[in-house]
């Protein structure tokens, strides 16, 4: 008889199987196999929130099968995915297998390799039942939430919307930052920018305008900014002060969740949802030229920063042989969780730190090679040496007024000889100075006043909606791709080139929510939410009391907000393009439907026309001369074709561009990515401009 062990993804199964050995069979449940039904609340909230659970529509079959095969075998152990949900899957499977939750029948394994396999194999425990509590509050809290609300939102706004626990607060982040632009009321203010250098041919640097021996003078307008240019014509500019330093660059922490979705959506433009399904490819395994299946990466849904020393060993082995002792640390180096985290499992690593990037490469898809690389050059750069550098900081002065100016050289590379963190906020040049000292007169090659504007704060993007989340403590790291996913479809929110902004139904929807449910969109109250779950998974609270405090208040504001809506409806506002409809002359207005958004007239029914929203380009189509228009596959990429389409079938994924071919005359286009180049699509033409 052997063991049977079950695993959540299908695609484990070899990986777990070669791993596991003689004596084991493995299954996959394909995710959840039981949870609340979709046309129904499905929860008693009159008998202590008792969920009832019913069997996922089309696992009928699989649970046969699986019941099938725990009769035939004298052991089941429960491998599911080693986080709180995973936890929830394994407790319903114990349920229909007739599998003791309290016997030694759970499985946690967090990376697919051989030591990860048989570390969790080693390892069998209980279910931990606070997990499957906090879990199951989750559920049913958002159950009510949605199920309670939506409905509500129906009635008074339009069918299809919804509204959720944690979805609704990411919503109204989103609103709030939208508001804070348009409020936003510029100011106006100046600089004085020198560019000096030691002689007349020397390199020039820049250095700003601070103020005077008593201090920083802020320049508010042309006129101050004049003055001070007036008094510094012919004046001599001096080295006052030189001050050098040494700084010290520690590098970022290997990821967690949240990091990794920010970095990724930062270097490699990947939504959240991309980053973490193309993770959980690399977490489950693949197939590997030389070794077999086997999992890369450790398991990706993490707030810990903690990694083991069997893996520090093999990242300082790796270091050491490849850059030199020169690059490790005289001590190594350990990075703090942060106070709230789970902590449950080690941050996101390779799960073998010797399998480089360019070893694995012909094994993967150009998306899991990127994100691979991205981590082991992370992970690995976390262990390495300290950049340092050296700074020098100089006051100069002329005519009574002082300039600064600084900069640095690198004295010792460390681990930016592998990997720096990108930045949403590009950094002020800090080029390095010449050699300057006290007293050193310079040449002034350039002197400039230069107006600028107080800027808006900068809409959210993926990465920094992410990191939002994390710092208000809205959702959990599983949860951040699922809800900026859900928020887009639902057309909460839209996506303007990267940024992301409230769509009309997004701002009417919230001002509704904060007028009449004020804590579902209330940040800190959804963040004390999630440290009420969390307190349920530590054991600290019971899930039922929890939902039973929460309930209470609900209930009331629900009740109170059907009163005062009651009869009311509350219109949309329509975005008007300027298009003309061809049949009555109104501008259209821009409409949504199942295939996407489309223009229509607004005299409906009156007048039923309506137009597909056409994206032309500057570019021309190189077969027949048309205008190129850009259009969406079915699965939502961008790709441009002839607007003549179907008398002319050219189409193609690169972008026109505003250049011509210097061969043939016609349009050239980018191919995708950050190193495409210009070429021309012309057949026979090989017309390039890299």
């Amino acid at each position: 008889m052997a063991t049977l062990i079950i695993v959540e993804s299908p695609s484990k199964i070899k990986t777990v199987q070669k791993y596991a050995g003689e004596g084991y069979r493995v299954m996959a449940s394909a995710g959840h196999i039981r949870d609340l039904p979709k046309s129904l609340l499905g929860v008693d909230i009159q008998n202590r929130f008792k969920p009832r659970y019913v069997d996922i529509p089309g696992k009928s079959a699989l649970i046969r099968q699986l019941r099938a095969a725990a009769s035939e075998c004298d052991r089941v152990l429960l491998a599911t995915d080693p986080d709180r949900e995973g936890e929830a899957i394994a407790w319903h499977l114990s349920q229909i297998l007739g599998v003791d939750p309290g016997s030694p029948c759970r499985v946690a394994i967090t990376e697919i390799t051989k030591t990860g396999v048989e570390n969790g194999l080693n390892h069998v425990h209980a279910l931990n039942m606070d997990l499957v509590d906090a879990q199951q509050a989750r559920r049913v809290l958002d159950r009510i939430v949605g199920y309670k609300i939506s409905p509500f939102l129906w009635k008074k706004i339009r069918k299809g919307l919804s509204a959720g626990r944690v979805q609704s607060a990411a919503v109204r982040i989103v609103v709030d930052r939208e508001e804070e632009i348009r409020a936003f009321v510029a100011e106006e203010y100046w600089t004085v920018d020198a560019l000096l250098s030691v002689n007349p041919k020397g390199k020039r640097f820049p250095a700003k305008f601070h103020g005077d021996k008593n201090g920083k003078i802020a320049v508010t307008s042309g006129e101050q900014a004049d003055a001070i240019l007036a008094a510094l014509q012919n004046a001599t500019f001096t080295v006052d002060s030189v001050k050098r330093g040494t700084r010290r660059l520690q590098p970022a922490p290997p990821f967690i969740t949240s990091t990794l979705q920010q970095e990724a959506n930062r270097r490699l433009g990947f939504a959240a949802r991309r980053t973490m399904q193309t993770a959980q490819e690399l977490y489950e395994g693949v197939e590997v030229e030389g070794i077999g299946a086997t999992g890369l990466i450790t398991y990706m849904r993490t707030d810990s920063l903690r990694i083991s020393e069997e893996a520090r060993a093999a990242g300082n082995a790796y270091i050491k042989d490849t850059y030199g002792n020169s690059y490790l640390p005289e001590k190594p180096r350990y990075f703090k969780t942060k106070a709230n985290a789970q902590d449950a499992h080690e941050a996101i690593r390779p799960s073998m730190p010797s399998l480089t990037p360019e070893r694995v490469k012909g094994s993967l898809t150009p998306d899991q090679y990127k994100l691979y690389k991205l981590i082991w050059e992370r992970f690995i750069a976390s262990l390495m040496a300290n950049c340092v550098q050296d700074t020098c900081q100089a006051d100069i002065t002329a005519a009574g007024y002082v300039f600064k100016a600084s900069g640095y050289t690198v004295r010792f590379d460390g681990y930016t000889t592998l990997y720096t963190e990108a930045k949403d906020e590009k950094d002020e040049d800090n080029a390095a100075l010449p050699p300057l000292e006290e007293g050193q007169v310079l040449v002034l090659r350039d002197l400039a006043g230069n107006q600028h504007f107080t800027q808006p704060p900068a809409r959210y993007t993926e990465a920094t909606l992410v990191k939002a989340f994390e710092e208000k403590g809205i959702g959990r790291p599983s949860t951040y791709a699922p809800t900026i996913s859900t928020i887009l479809s639902r057309e909460y929110i839209e996506r303007e080139g990267k940024a992301l902004k409230p769509t009309p139904l997004g701002e009417i929807t919230t001002a509704l929510m904060k007028e009449h449910f004020p804590n579902i969109v209330d940040v800190k109250f959804t963040a004390k939410m999630e440290e009420d779950l969390d307190n349920v998974e530590s054991g600290e609270q019971d899930w039922v009391d929890t939902m039973e405090r929460f309930y209470g208040g609900f209930a009331k504001t629900l009740e109170q907000a059907e009163k005062a809506l009651d009869g009311e409806r509350i219109q949309v506002p329509e975005v008007e393009s300027d298009v003309t409809c061809d049949q009555c002359g109104r501008k259209m207005v821009i409409k949504s439907g199942r295939f996407g958004k489309f223009l229509a007239c607004p005299g409906y029914p009156e007048c039923k026309s309506t137009k597909p929203i056409v994206e032309t380009t500057k570019g021309l189509c190189p077969k027949c001369g048309g205008a190129i228009v850009a259009k969406k596959s079915k699965s939502g990429r961008k790709f441009f074709g002839c607007a003549n389409y179907p008398k002319c079938d050219f189409v193609t994924w690169s972008e026109p561009v505003a250049e011509v071919c210097p061969t043939c005359g016609k349009t050239m286009f980018r191919k995708k990515g950050k190193n495409g180049g210009v070429f021309c699509a012309t057949e026979g033409c090989k017309g390039k401009e890299e």
